[in-house]
């Protein structure tokens, strides 16, 4: 079983109810939920310009077990998206809901599919804040790591 983090964002519609339908979707795929943080509320980062004004977002974190590989998980987080509704027509627009893939086990992937860890989790507050609650030692871990190999 690998350990995996997931950023969970909603700013579309029922936003709590989006974050725990994704959560529910999640475990019926096999996905077990070992911590999931308090969810936050945050302003749009990112997104579109000014002139298209998006709603604030609900952000969480949790930290799952899944036998699925990388991609088998990022399939999975792209498929529940769909059923939530999500529609990809303006780059970091409004979404009903967002999976992201920010840690999956000590892994380094880089592809044109999927990267891990998280290109931009290092500058969102909204996904730092609640990784840091649901795994106090973590991000000290993560950056030793990277001093280690630097």
């Amino acid at each position: 079983m690998a350990t995996a983090y997931l950023g969970l964002g909603s700013n579309l519609g029922d936003r709590a109810g989006n974050i725990a339908k994704a959560a529910a979707l999640l475990r019926e795929r096999g996905v077990i939920l070992l911590k999931v943080s308090t969810v936050i509320e945050t302003d749009p980062v990112d997104g579109p310009p000014a002139a298209e004004p998006q709603s604030k977002f609900l952000n969480a974190v949790v930290k799952v077990e899944t036998r699925l590989s990388p991609v088998e998980l990022l399939d999975c987080c792209q498929a529940i998206e769909q059923e939530l509704g999500r529609v990809r027509t303006v780059v970091n627009g409004p979404r009903t809901i967002d999976l992201d893939i920010l840690l999956y086990d000590r892994l380094a992937i880089d592809t044109p599919q999927l990267k891990v860890p998280h290109p931009r989790m290092f500058e969102r507050a909204f996904v730092l804040d609640p990784l840091k609650e649901i795994e106090p030692g973590l991000l000290e871990e993560l950056s030793d790591a990277c001093r280690q190999i630097h």
